[in-house]
């Protein structure tokens, strides 16, 4: 068990993006291209592994100050670093090489989030404010990863909005590190000095802002409404502002943890608010030659 929380499998679920071109792009049942881009998953999640593999190794003597990182395998002892650096060094191999087979493009776009995130668990993630453009730059790049895995091209509102949403999650765990730092008394991560709370409060509000004004501009965007063959998708946007809305009710008013990912698999509003949005989005773009959408 210590083995497989080395590899943090809870995190695998952001290299879901890979599937936002396909979905996005309304050609999420073509079963061939699906395929394919679940293999790319696999290869990404072995990257990203070795990436916190990495990290985790670095980290694990100031990981085991933090309340919760102090249970990770290699902070607490549970996996000896060495066998943590072998199993780092085949994650390595088995997702460049598969990445590899599935296309020469793929392969260049995860080797460039494997020396982003290097990069970044090396000394970037110190500087505060660019560790968080990284952690956002990565979601785009598994977007990317999609997109040449599928061939289908990627609309700017698309890359726009995701890299808002991934802004808004790392955000949301620099505040939780903040909220650690005032009741701990200790910084959790050295980017940590660059921030307070007040800062984080300003710009959750203020990216958040962003997101719903950029998601209706995409509903309503010409281009967006030819592409796909309908003008009904600012139908969703009403999901999209009840779940950024709950998010905030939680840590303002219920003042939980600011940890966007914790959140998502605990809150049962922004689940169903994700489930609506979700089906609202397939029932609009794959079902849009019904009367009730036409």
């Amino acid at each position: 068990m210590a083995y497989l929380k080395l590899l943090r499998p809870k995190d695998w679920a952001k290299n879901l993006f890979l599937f936002i071109p396909l979905f996005f792009g309304g050609e999420f049942g073509d079963t061939t291209k699906l395929l394919h881009v679940f293999y790319g998953f696999i290869a990404f999640s072995c990257i990203a592994s070795s990436i916190y593999i990495i990290n985790d190794y670095r980290d694990r003597e100031d990981d085991r100050k933090h309340p919760v990182k102090c249970k990770r395998p290699l902070a607490s002892g549970a996996v000896s670093p060495a066998s943590a650096l072998v199993i780092c060094a085949i994650l390595l191999l088995a997702g460049f090489g598969l990445a590899w087979w599935i296309r020469d493009k793929f392969l260049f776009v995860l080797s460039i989030y494997f020396i982003i995130n290097l990069a970044y668990s090396l000394g970037l993630k110190a500087v505060s404010i660019l560790d968080i453009m990284i952690l956002a730059i990565g979601f785009v790049l598994r977007i990317k990863a999609g997109s040449v895995i599928a061939l289908v091209p990627l609309s700017e509102w698309i890359i726009i909005m995701v890299f808002l949403l991934a802004v808004f999650m790392a955000i949301g765990k620099r505040r939780d590190d903040v909220l650690l730092k005032l009741s701990s008394g200790t910084d959790m991560r050295k980017s940590i000095k660059g921030y307070n709370l007040e800062f984080m409060n300003t710009l959750l509000s203020l990216v958040s802002a962003v997101i719903i004004v950029s998601y209706f501009m995409y509903t309503m965007s010409p281009e967006v409404k030819t592409r796909l063959g309908t003008y009904r998708l600012y139908y969703t946007c009403l999901f999209v502002m009840a779940g950024l809305m709950r998010y905030l009710q939680i840590i303002y008013i219920k003042s939980d943890s600011g940890s966007p990912t914790s959140i998502l698999y605990k809150d049962r509003f922004i689940q169903i608010s994700l489930l609506l949005w979700g089906a609202s989005f397939i029932a609009i773009l794959y079902f849009k030659d019904f009367s009730i959408f036409k």
